[in-house]
């Protein structure tokens, strides 16, 4: 899949170039405390200000639902931003109307001016041709820089583009050319790893994925409803009743490469003061307490998985094993993260990504062990089940 890239445009002197990115980080106390998806922004941001743009940018943060909400403010990340940019950036306290028309106005070649949060307005999240309109007016030209929103039909990502000659930054071409790797043209064996809470987001790309790849290894919460599916007692463990019988087809469908867990991890307690204990799973029908909980893979699996993934070429993880915010549960999930980071750094490609995941390879010290790590979320998965996204669409060549 070819974009169209801001290296397309062939004079940016003056113009005035309004980039969608995903400033929706992690805020503590004023600051920003996960700046990844910021820094990686600034590769198009460079680019743009070495060729004389007047460069504004516009993001989204938290949940606002369309009402002006002081902690969603964009203000601390304009800190960080003037902080780290090596260059003056501006900000201006709204995203639309005249306040913002006059500072941009006054902008002058290689300047950086940031907006405040779209969702401030309910016409962004509700994709509306007026609102989107109104962001196109401000400038000359529309890039979008931001994956992890491309999966969402929202004014500034889809709406916009009818509005403005529309362009990729180099961050979602970066995302779109890696994560591309992993639907066609790949290496085999190829074997995915989905871990996780909800089923109901990850049917689709398990699906996709059961159809293109060797094996799909299934932990976390997401593989209670195969227990289920299979008659095996769970005791309280979470899992979606609704999509027990759809996990039943898969497993008939494809039994010979849905691979499940051996051994789980069960607990009384989901903290730190609960008591933990390794259990087959054709033993867990045999627990006489039925108020166990699982929260992670057993030790067994462990080195189960980890035979599919030393043998792959290609390999794909989202989604932790367990309950890993709590250290002795999260033993399956950095087990395992570290497998992936020595077979990513050897002869496999190996790309990882979603919230949780990326946490998880942080605290391992693992970022640069994969070849590649994205920003999205929901976004990765929906790309991850075949489909031409509403923000990617308008920007194919």
């Amino acid at each position: 899949m070819q974009l169209k890239s801001i290296e397309q445009i062939k004079n940016l002197k003056n113009k005035r170039v309004l980039v969608r990115v995903d400033y929706n980080v992690d805020i503590a106390k004023g600051k920003v405390t996960e700046p990844e998806r910021i820094d990686r922004t600034f590769t198009t941001i460079n680019y743009l200000v070495k060729n004389k743009a007047k460069v504004i940018l516009m993001s989204h943060l938290g949940r606002p639902d369309g009402q002006r909400v002081e902690k969603y403010s964009l203000r601390p990340v304009y800190g960080y931003l003037d902080k780290m940019a090596k260059r003056p950036v501006y900000f201006v306290n709204d995203c639309i109307g005249n306040a913002v028309k006059e500072k941009i106005e006054k902008m002058q070649a290689g300047q950086i001016l940031l907006l405040e949060n779209l969702r401030f307005y309910s016409g962004e999240e509700a994709n509306d041709t007026k609102f989107a309109r109104e962001l196109a007016s401000l400038a000359d030209i529309y890039v979008n820089d931001a994956f992890a929103v491309v999966h969402r039909a929202h004014a500034s990502v889809a709406a916009i583009t009818k509005y403005s000659p529309s362009y990729a930054g180099f961050n979602l071409i970066d995302e779109v050319k890696n994560l591309s790797k992993l639907l066609s043209g790949f290496k085999k064996p190829a074997v995915a790893i989905i871990g996780g809470v909800k089923i109901s987001t990850k049917i689709k790309v398990l699906e996709n994925f059961c159809k293109k790849y060797d094996k799909v290894l299934i932990g976390g919460a997401l593989a209670n409803n195969f227990f289920v599916a299979k008659k095996y007692n769970i005791g309280q463990s979470v899992f979606e009743a609704d999509f027990v019988k759809l996990s039943k087809r898969l497993l008939d469908k494809y039994k010979k490469k849905i691979i499940l867990p051996l051994d789980v991890v069960i607990t009384n307690k989901v903290d730190m003061s609960g008591k933990k204990e390794i259990v087959k799973v054709t033993d867990l029908n045999k627990q006489k307490n039925k108020k166990f909980l699982i929260v992670d893979i057993g030790t067994k699996t462990e080195l189960y998985f980890e035979s599919f993934i030393k043998s792959s070429s290609t390999f794909v993880w989202n989604g932790a094993m367990g309950v890993f915010e709590i250290p002795q549960f999260a033993h399956g999930s950095d087990y395992l993260a570290r497998i992936m980071a020595m077979q990513s750094r050897g002869d496999a490609y190996g790309a990882v990504g979603g919230g949780d995941t990326i946490i998880l390879i942080k605290r391992n010290y693992l970022e640069n062990w994969y070849d590649f790590v994205s920003t999205g979320g929901g976004a990765m998965l929906e790309f991850l089940e075949g489909k031409v996204l509403p923000g990617i669409k308008p920007l194919v060549r």
